[in-house]
């Protein structure tokens, strides 16, 4: 049987070192880094899986509304 695929919503940061940033907020703590998109994107999904591996690890139901830029 195949294993049914779920969704999760990843933001992606550039930091003061160039370096990409993923972090996926329903799986706190859940978040890799890479130089290149490409190698982000398989790191992230790896991550994922490895904390969905974790006894007692379940992902919090949100809903993704969009992302804001506020100025201070």
């Amino acid at each position: 049987m195949k294993k049914k695929l779920r969704d999760f919503h990843v933001v992606i940061e550039r930091d003061e070192d160039d370096w990409l940033v993923a972090s996926v907020p329903q799986i706190p703590g859940c978040h890799t880094q890479a130089k290149s998109y490409d190698t982000l994107m398989k790191r992230i999904r790896e991550a994922i899986e490895v904390c969905l591996g974790v006894e007692g690890v379940e992902p919090e139901k949100t809903e993704f509304v969009g992302v804001q830029c506020v100025k201070v």
